[in-house]
């Protein structure tokens, strides 16, 4: 397992051989709150593995017990004039947009409290698995503020826009349980199973084609908000894309043979 840490707070882990990378936050001091510093190192951390073609599947863990993240750093935002505040938002949103535009399938591994912009990582990625200690929420109207990680507008692309609003206007934070039920998390697990099962699903997502997975999301994100005519034409812009490629040859090949595939990923 190879590691590379990207600044104080944020580490990246290379699981073997199988395209499992875990994004790890580790701000455990501050619950992994989002300052400065630490939004600088999650956007390089993406740009690390968007570039790495043996990435496959990316996680996003937590090292605190207690936490997931739990947002923006506010007592570093309560220091700032409007100015630095300013200058400080590309950098936040930096962060986010680094995970939601990572080009592999993405898995927020959730405990304990995911609450505003740690939410909003979480939504970033793909799909969210969550344990039972999990308490989730988008709270900023609470303070003054919105979400500004992208929770208006991925949080009613998963519940819909009225779940949406309600959840956003609020202010409430869920339990694990109606997180599930409600549709904010897609896989509910035992306490402290969380990362394991996350990294297990990376690792059944993994043994597909790096190809196919890349053109996949690329086609289920490009046509989000599409009518079904022009997400069509996305889709098949992305099979074009496949086609005639090696992981195609080869899986095409596998099944015949009835052999697992030897992706080239190319």
């Amino acid at each position: 397992m190879g590691e590379e840490r990207f600044g104080e707070f944020v580490l990246v882990r290379r699981h073997g051989e199988d395209g499992v990378a875990e994004l790890v936050l580790d701000r455990p001091k501050a619950m992994n709150a989002v300052s400065t510093e630490m939004a600088r190192s999650v956007a390089a951390a993406c740009a690390a593995l968007a570039g790495d073609q043996g990435v496959r599947v990316v996680v996003v863990t937590s090292t605190h017990e207690r936490a997931f993240c739990v947002g923006a750093d506010l007592k570093e935002r309560n220091s700032f004039s409007d100015a630095e505040l300013l200058r400080q938002r590309p950098v936040a949103r930096g962060a986010y947009t680094g995970v939601l535009e990572l080009p592999v399938p993405t898995i927020a591994a959730v405990h304990g409290f995911a609450l505003g912009g740690g939410f909003e990582l979480a939504l970033s990625c793909d799909l969210i698995v969550a344990d039972r200690t999990a308490v989730v929420g988008l709270p900023e109207v609470s303070v003054g503020v919105i979400p500004g990680g992208g929770g208006t507008q991925l949080l009613p692309r998963r519940v819909g826009a009225a779940r949406a609003a309600e959840l956003i206007f609020t202010a409430r934070r869920l339990e694990a349980e109606e997180a599930h039920r409600l549709g904010l998390v897609d896989q509910l697990v035992e306490a402290g199973e969380d990362r394991s099962e996350a990294l297990a699903l990376a690792g059944r997502i993994a043994a597909n084609s790096p190809v196919g997975l890349r053109a996949a999301k690329r086609a289920l994100r490009l046509g989000q908000g599409l009518d079904l005519r022009a997400g069509l034409e996305v889709e098949d812009a992305a099979w074009r894309s496949v086609a005639f490629s090696g992981d195609r040859a080869e899986g095409v090949a596998a099944f015949n043979e009835r052999r697992v595939p030897r992706w080239p990923g190319e």
